[in-house]
C-alpha cells in the first residue's frame, strides 16, 4: 500500500478532481453537451436553449471554466467559451494511465 498520498494529493490529480467535480453537476453536464465540436458560445447561447435563467447558467459557466473545462475569450463586451480540449484530453489520459497501470 501507498501511503505517501494519505496527506498529499498529487498537483496533476488535484486538476482532475476539479473536473469531476465541475461535471458532478447535471446542469453543467447539459451545458458541456450543448457545445458541437470546435464551437465557441456565449451565455446568452446557452441559456437560450437552456431551461436555467442566464444567471444561472454564467455561474455554471464560471465554475466549469474555473476546473479547466472551458476556455473563456473575450469578444467586444461578449465572452465566449469553448471547451478545453487539449487539458481534457491530458486529464482523462492520465486517469486511463492510471488505471491501466495499477489495476
Amino acid at each position: 500500500m501507498k501511503s505517501d498520498y494519505s496527506q498529499a494529493i498529487p498537483s496533476a490529480w488535484q486538476a482532475m478532481s476539479k473536473i469531476f467535480v465541475a461535471l458532478g453537476d447535471e446542469h453543467r453536464q447539459r451545458i458541456l453537451l450543448t457545445f458541437e465540436p470546435g464551437e465557441r458560445l456565449n451565455v446568452g447561447q446557452i441559456a437560450e436553449v437552456s431551461t436555467l435563467a442566464r444567471s444561472t447558467v454564467s455561474h455554471h459557466l464560471k465554475v466549469l471554466r474555473e476546473a479547466g473545462v472551458l476556455i473563456s475569450e473575450r469578444e467586444g463586451k461578449e465572452i465566449y467559451f469553448r471547451v478545453n480540449k487539449r487539458f481534457l484530453e491530458t486529464s482523462f489520459n492520465r486517469v486511463t494511465s492510471y488505471l491501466a497501470t495499477y489495476l
